[in-house]
């Protein structure tokens, strides 16, 4: 499923209230951070994640390891944070940042 820029445009205006919930640093993508960003995903539906990097051209290629492991769509890359979304199976209303008041 590819975001249309509409969608991008309103997933955007939403993540930009959002504080980011995971960060990647040195060790980079362990088991843990995989499953944190499994959870987010299934809960939040749309989260932010900062990626604490060295080296400038490693952030694109976490970005899309990130979202291809998680079957998830970059929806803006900003500095050291992405925002990412994956519709969620059930959607939580409680959780949703997509449906809930922020």
């Amino acid at each position: 499923m590819t975001l249309s820029t509409d969608q991008k445009k309103s997933l955007r205006s939403i993540g930009h209230k959002l504080n980011p919930i995971i960060t990647v640093a040195g060790k980079g993508i362990t088991d843990n951070i995989n499953e944190e960003i499994e959870r987010a995903l299934n809960d939040h539906e749309l989260i932010k994640i900062k990626l604490i990097v060295d080296d400038r051209d490693e952030k694109p290629i976490l970005a899309k390891t990130i979202c291809e492991e998680h079957s998830a769509q970059l929806v803006q890359a900003m500095g050291h944070v992405i925002l990412i979304y994956r519709k969620a199976k059930k959607q939580n209303k409680a959780l949703s940042n997509l449906v809930r008041p922020l």
